[in-house]
């Protein structure tokens, strides 16, 4: 465990080694001023934007993941174009470890950021649990997003045009806002209905313990299946 996380601690450091994937980690501090300062002045002045602020929340809580969803998943992608990939898969690690080693810290840094962000967003109080329970569940879409798009995508300018498909289809369960109550859950196909959901109930004092159950459990399928393609594809 502690080689893992040694070389989880080393891979980290060396995903920086792009200028132009440093300047992705001002994101989630973007997002904060934005949530914190120029959201409130917008809605203080239009008053019309105050029945959308927990659709606004949801897709800034969303977006919170787009730090490591662009990084990360473009160091894998610079990492099977030049083939040095082959190399990870040769190397003395279990996948269970590879996996562990590679998205332990952007899922915890994902988890603390979007933490803050919903903690210091002045516009709805929820409780600390909630928070940790939407942060936790809102984090496992990097790991996903991220194979996913290593699976797909055998280049860097490839992977552009396939990340603004992703970022889209993260959004379609926005539609669920819109429709009745009872056709809501249409959208649990996509695994962000689950974050937007429970981010909807526990804004109107409801119980979210049954979605973010079900969101695990289901992120959790995803992921199984989607690593199981990645092993067969990434390192070859």
């Amino acid at each position: 465990m502690k080689k893992t996380i040694n070389l989880a601690f080393t891979d980290f450091k060396l995903i920086f080694r792009d200028a132009s994937l440093r300047a992705f980690t001002i994101f989630p501090v973007i997002l904060l001023i934005v949530f914190v300062y120029l959201l409130p002045l917008l809605t203080s002045r239009y008053f019309v934007l105050t029945p959308y602020l927990v659709i606004i929340l949801s897709m800034g809580v969303l977006s919170n993941t787009q730090m490591f969803n662009f990084i990360s998943s473009m160091v894998l992608i610079d990492e099977k174009e030049t083939e040095v990939a082959k190399i990870y898969g040769i190397i003395p690690l279990s996948k269970l470890q590879y996996l562990f080693s590679r998205f332990l810290l952007p899922y915890l840094i994902t988890v603390i950021t979007t933490f803050i962000l919903l903690k210091v967003q002045p516009f709805f109080s929820i409780s600390v649990i909630n928070i940790l329970l939407i942060s936790l569940l809102n984090s496992m879409i990097v790991p996903l997003y991220v194979m996913t798009m290593a699976i797909m995508v055998n280049n860097r300018m490839q992977g552009m045009v396939y990340i603004k498909a992703f970022n889209l289809i993260i959004l379609i369960p926005v539609i669920a806002f819109f429709v009745p109550e009872n056709y809501i859950h249409i959208f649990g196909l996509f695994p962000s209905h689950w974050v937007f959901q429970s981010i909807s109930y526990t804004v109107q004092e409801r119980s979210i313990g049954w979605l973010v159950i079900l969101g695990f459990l289901y992120y959790g399928f995803l992921l199984w299946v989607v690593s199981r393609h990645f092993f067969k594809k990434h390192f070859v």
